[in-house]
């Protein structure tokens, strides 16, 4: 197993932002990953999220998972998905320092950390990106995809009983946008529970991807 060090973001305007960084060895690609909704208890504890960050180092990519701000040690305050996306990028700064010249650093993101991942690439060039359980039925389709113009490996994930993300909307999210992979998780909810074996499965292929 490979062990998480604590780390300390800088994120703006003077947020800081309590994370747990993780690189194998003769790692060249990484992942920055974003928990679920601060509040409705979301945070980087998430199961989900440490599932997706353990699978995606088995894969050989470093992982960094972190508290938005106002979450836990994090300071500042939620912002509704605006200040998250600053806070993103700076973790996907801090892992491409890390991990030196030429390194690619890609996204990932749990519903609400979902759409922050989902509007950061648009924003910022990155190696990937897989969003789980986008909130599909609380945000409209459009946002993402934007992410049509995206030319990396895109994952789309959700469960055949998520309400917050029906398999309908989902599928309808991977027809707009031609490079995405789309996957369900028979009778998972959105909370994956009883279920994160199949969806480490479903995020570990992804992550071969952008490990390359």
């Amino acid at each position: 197993m490979i062990p998480e060090q604590p780390v300390s973001l800088s994120a703006p305007p003077g947020v800081t932002l309590d994370g747990r960084v993780a690189v194998p060895p003769g790692a060249v690609a990484g992942v920055a990953l974003c928990h679920p909704h601060p509040l409705y208890g979301g945070d980087m504890e998430n199961p989900v999220v440490i599932r997706a960050a353990e699978v995606a180092r088995e894969a050989g990519l470093a992982t960094l998972r972190f508290d938005f701000r106002g979450v836990g040690a994090s300071t500042g305050a939620h912002d509704e998905g605006k200040g998250e996306q600053d806070d993103l990028l700076a973790a996907v700064d801090h892992l491409a320092g890390v991990l030196g010249a030429g390194a690619r650093v890609a996204v990932c993101g749990y519903s609400f950390g979902a759409a922050v991942a989902g509007r950061v690439a648009l924003r910022r060039p990155v190696a990937g990106v897989a969003l789980i359980a986008p909130a599909l039925a609380m945000a409209p389709l459009a946002d993402l995809a934007e992410l049509a113009r995206f030319d990396g490996p895109v994952l789309l994930v959700a469960g055949t009983t998520d309400t917050y993300c029906p398999v309908d909307a989902l599928e309808a999210l991977g027809r707009a946008i031609p490079r995405a992979t789309v996957r369900t998780v028979a009778g998972a909810d959105h909370f994956f529970f009883g279920k994160l074996f199949p969806l480490g499965e479903l995020v570990a292929g992804w992550a071969g991807e952008v490990a390359g």
